[in-house]
């Protein structure tokens, strides 16, 4: 998806979701089969449920009917991220210290691009992971321009 789409959305979600106190988490535009498909994914800080997907769903779909950013037809969708969330800037990592995560990187660390444990830290962009190997914790210090992929883990 375009990065401009994906910014458009987000410039037209905010000031309804900030009304909610709702945050967007991510947007996704792609194709599926024949359709396309537009995805909200969207969050509360006493969780998402079907009636606030409801919600947003509608009034985002006048915004986008009044606004019409992007050209041909597409489905809505809005959801909650779940509980294997993205981690996709500092705030999330900062809210994620101390849950279980899983990451990729680009490259190699440490010999790894796979890394599933407890977020210890988040300072400065460096990500601290601890992974726990048969009978020892490890620490591994990964950057985070190196992070292909992060979200929250359930083990």
């Amino acid at each position: 998806m375009s990065a401009n789409v994906k910014e458009n959305i987000a410039t037209i979600a905010k000031p309804m979701l900030d009304e909610l106190n709702m945050e967007l988490v991510d947007v996704e535009y792609k194709k599926e089969g024949k359709n396309w498909v537009l995805r909200m994914f969207i969050d509360h800080p006493d969780g998402i449920g079907l009636e606030e997907c409801s919600i947003v769903s509608e009034r985002m779909s006048q915004k986008l009917d009044e606004e019409d950013p992007i050209q041909g037809s597409y489905y809505l969708e809005v959801s909650s991220p779940g509980a294997e969330r993205p981690l996709k800037n500092a705030k999330d990592f900062q809210g994620a210290v101390g849950k279980n995560v899983y990451l990729k990187t680009y490259e190699h660390v440490d010999g790894r691009k796979t890394f599933t444990g407890e977020l210890a830290a988040y300072e400065d962009g460096e990500i601290t992971i601890n992974i726990r190997e048969k009978t020892r914790t490890v620490a591994f210090q990964v950057p985070e321009r190196l992070i292909a992929n992060a979200r929250l883990s359930v083990l």
